[in-house]
């Protein structure tokens, strides 16, 4: 999980994201980015919204009433958010908190400035550097620059590589050792060499091999 660091200098932590409306008073069924959503939806808990600037919620900061779990998972309930028509009017949205300097991080969390600048390792090669991060309802995405070695660019458009920061595909991040290794699918920075060793063998003017018997 990246931390993202706010041109206020304030530090703030991506700790949920309000994915539907439940039922017809206020309440939204909460996806949890934090280890510790006891500590963090408490009554009075203020957030930080993250929403379209088109959204009448843009700027604006979200009050905890009550946090519950239900059939298993995460449903919160907000100040001044009264009937399901409220309720849908923020689903999307993802909630940040201003981080306390004192303290624990959370497990396998990174401020943005740490993660910027480090090399991409696969398979012990350098592929890229991480530009920056970008933050995204759904997950955050490392945007990684290629650098000799890498495969085709995909993603921006720009010689960019966008990878979601998740576990399976970024599964060692270390900051000290100014490297992330990732294990990427198919496709993502893919090294074409057997297609590309294929392709030349087919290019007329390549050498022939003499066929069995050939004199």
């Amino acid at each position: 999980m990246a931390v993202t660091d706010r041109p206020s200098g304030r530090n703030q932590l991506r700790v949920g994201r309000l994915v539907k409306a439940h039922g017809l008073k206020g309440a939204l069924k909460l996806e949890l980015y934090t280890d510790d959503p006891a500590g963090r939806f408490v009554p009075g808990a203020e957030f930080t919204l993250q929403v379209p600037e088109a959204s009448p919620w843009h700027g604006k900061t979200i009050t905890v009433r009550e946090h519950r779990v239900m059939n298993g998972g995460s449903v919160v309930f907000f100040e001044g958010v009264d009937d399901r028509t409220a309720a849908e009017g923020l689903v999307k949205a993802i909630l940040w908190i201003d981080q306390d300097e004192a303290e624990e991080p959370e497990d396998d969390a990174w401020y943005d400035h740490q993660l910027t600048g480090l090399d991409v390792v696969r398979d012990d090669v350098v592929v890229g550097r991480v530009v920056r991060v970008e933050h995204l309802p759904a997950q955050d995405l490392l945007i990684v620059r290629p650098g000799a070695g890498s495969g085709p660019s995909t993603g921006s458009g720009t010689g960019e590589i966008m990878v979601p920061f998740v576990s399976a595909i970024v599964p060692t991040v270390d900051i000290a050792g100014g490297r992330i290794v990732v294990t990427p699918p198919a496709g993502l920075f893919e090294e074409l060499a057997e297609e590309d060793a294929a392709v030349d063998a087919s290019t007329p003017g390549a050498p022939e091999q003499d066929a069995p018997g050939a004199d």
